[in-house]
């Protein structure tokens, strides 16, 4: 039996994807909330593209600041690990196993990598989401 994060790996980064033919990072996020939580993120579509990391930086930090989302140290399967990209909030990943997360690569596909590393300067971060909080 293949570890969850599997289904998930290689699918292609898509702007504005939702689905298994193609997600951004978020699309990715709300996939694997979906099919492996049964929770159904906001859909986020207000943006104009992966370019603007203005607009995607005020979406991500509005929904963690959100009621349904509290700060965890990020070491438990499906939190939520948010990441910059230059001085602005635009990147998120699933944590896999500690240390480890799901994520989507900008230009390539889903892949899962550790957390360490160049990543580590880069975390601001990491949310559990509420229906989460007490499994």
């Amino acid at each position: 039996m293949s570890h969850w994060s599997a289904r998930y790996v290689g699918i292609p980064f898509a702007d504005h994807g939702r689905d298994q033919m193609g997600c951004d990072c978020y699309g990715l996020v709300r996939l694997v909330y979906r099919h492996e939580c049964g929770i159904l993120l906001p859909d986020y579509q207000g943006y104009g593209s992966a370019e603007e990391h203005a607009e995607i930086a005020a979406l991500i930090s509005g929904a963690a600041a959100g009621p349904d989302w509290m700060p965890c140290p990020g070491d438990r399967p499906f939190d939520l690990v948010v990441f910059r990209r230059g001085r602005l909030a635009t990147h998120v990943g699933v944590v896999v196993a500690p240390g480890v997360m799901l994520h989507m690569v900008e230009e390539d596909c889903a892949k899962v990598e550790r957390i360490a590393g160049p990543w580590a300067s880069r975390c601001i971060g990491s949310w559990r989401h509420r229906e989460l909080a007490a499994s």
